[in-house]
């Protein structure tokens, strides 16, 4: 039975056999060609030789004529040096011929030279009457014959040159023709298994930069391409567990600055429920049900208050998966400065004009992350303690966003440090006081949302955060991704 065999070859070696392949096209094309020139060259010699021959013994057959119309011995002896001439170029050229198609025109010229010489010895021999007669005719008809031959040999190697020279033209538009098919099959097929690849690193690279961390799909092409995208789902899913860390470091840092202020939340509704207690524990003996009952139901609004405190903290501290779903944008802010309201100094006004109705779709809690950044941002930017914090969203139905814009009356931001304020560990505060990640954060949990973040500051008048996020939903990011 025969097993099939299929090899594998990765890049390189695809690149080596390719060019490979067309070295051996372009050598063997070169080589046919080259020799086609030689051939030509040869022939071209051949021809000039063909023409000397030709000249001579057209020479030969002048001296014969003259000879037998004046009955000249210096022409005859001329007519016999040109025939000995024209067999010694035979001579001298035939270890060439073998090589020749003309070979054999050239012995049935030699072959007739020789006869003629025979016949010519003959009429220098005898001399008579009857026989020179008919010798003169042999003479004169070999030489017709030779001349003919002569003609017929440098005729046939011109028209071998000529079938030489469009061998050579349909070999070269041949050869074109597949390079041409070569390069049409090439393309694809380094479209398809290097460029094809090297885009979609470069799709995901492009995207890892965004905040979009999903991995790529694999090809099994058994090569450095897939080595390389393997590697890249590795340095993918790296970044994302480093990302989550660095996420859940901001919210731990987060949650240190909210506690202090959860504690003294938490005090108030504790300590009317302790006074509530008491007094009720005093007033049981005196049977007045009406008093008793409000003070239970003071004791009740007063632990739902405290389970809002803790239940938002805790909703907050959660870690969850990246999780896209309708949600309202009013309720969302509100919950935040519920959470963020024990770190409000008393001078500090939150604002709020946001649409009853407007849903986003967004993950809640990074969400609500990115808008207590920006909130813990701009209250620390109100150094004096006194100013106002302003919360906008309106909608572009035309373009499909929504837009979220922070607005505070602070101190403002210099502008050598506005294009640097979304760098990881860039931090204007003092050694302590901050890691430099929130903002860094917030910027890859608003791209990770399909969103932009945009920071408009002058030094002294204030700076607004503006977030534009889509209307519907980005489908895309929701499929198992975490922030």
């Amino acid at each position: 039975m025969r097993l099939p065999l299929k090899m594998k070859l990765n890049i390189r070696q695809k690149i080596a056999f390719g060019l490979w392949a067309l070295t051996v096209c372009v050598v063997g094309v070169g080589g046919l060609s080259y020799k086609y020139l030689l051939d030509i060259e040869q022939k071209i010699h051949f021809v000039e030789y063909a023409d000397d021959l030709s000249n001579t013994i057209l020479e030969m057959r002048r001296y014969e004529k003259n000879f037998f119309l004046y009955q000249l011995e210096d022409a005859l002896q001329e007519n016999e040096d040109y025939l000995n001439k024209a067999l010694t170029m035979i001579e001298n050229w035939s270890p060439h011929m073998r090589r020749l198609h003309g070979g054999e025109s050239l012995k049935a010229l030699r072959a007739e030279l020789v006869g003629y010489q025979s016949v010519l010895k003959q009429l220098q021999t005898n001399r008579s009457a009857s026989d020179v007669e008919l010798l003169e005719n042999s003479i004169r008809e070999r030489g017709k014959n030779l001349v003919e031959l002569a003609n017929q040999l440098v005729a046939f190697e011109r028209q071998r040159i000529l079938d030489i020279i469009r061998s050579l033209k349909t070999q070269l538009v041949l050869s074109l023709a597949v390079l041409i098919v070569f390069t049409i099959f090439l393309m694809p097929f380094v479209s398809r298994k290097i460029i094809g690849p090297l885009r979609i690193i470069e799709e995901s690279t492009m995207k890892i930069a965004h905040g979009d961390f999903r991995p790529v799909d694999v090809p099994q092409t058994h090569d450095e391409t897939q080595q390389v995208l393997e590697a890249f789902n590795r340095m993918v899913d790296e970044l994302k567990r480093r990302q989550d860390q660095l996420v859940q470091t901001k919210k731990l840092a987060s949650l240190g600055i909210l506690t202090s202020g959860i504690a003294h939340q938490l005090n108030n509704p504790l300590n009317n429920i302790s006074t509530s207690c008491q007094i009720a524990l005093e007033e049981v003996a005196s049977g007045d049900t009406d008093f008793l009952r409000r003070l239970l139901v003071n004791v009740e609004q007063e632990v739902t208050r405290a389970r809002d405190i803790v239940r938002g903290l805790l909703e907050f501290a959660r870690v969850k998966e990246f999780t896209i779903a309708p949600t309202p944008l009013k309720h969302l802010v509100e919950r935040t400065f519920r959470l963020i309201s024990s770190q409000v100094p008393s001078g500090i006004s939150m604002e709020a004009d946001i649409p009853e109705d407007l849903v986003v779709p967004l993950d809640s809690q990074r969400m609500q992350q990115v808008l207590l950044n920006l909130y813990m941002n701009a209250i620390q930017a109100i150094k004096d303690g006194t100013g106002k914090i302003t919360t906008r969203a309106w909608t572009d139905p035309a373009r499909e966003k929504v837009f979220i814009s922070v607005e505070d009356t602070g101190g403002g931001i210099a502008p050598e440090n506005l294009s640097r304020i979304f760098d990881p560990f860039f931090t204007t505060k003092e050694v302590g006081s901050g890691t430099g990640l929130g903002l860094s954060i917030c910027y890859g949990i608003v791209e990770q949302h399909r969103g932009t973040i945009t920071v408009v500051s002058h030094e002294g008048e204030g700076t607004r955060f503006t977030l534009t996020l889509p209307l519907k939903s980005p489908v895309a990011v929701q499929d198992g991704e975490k922030a």
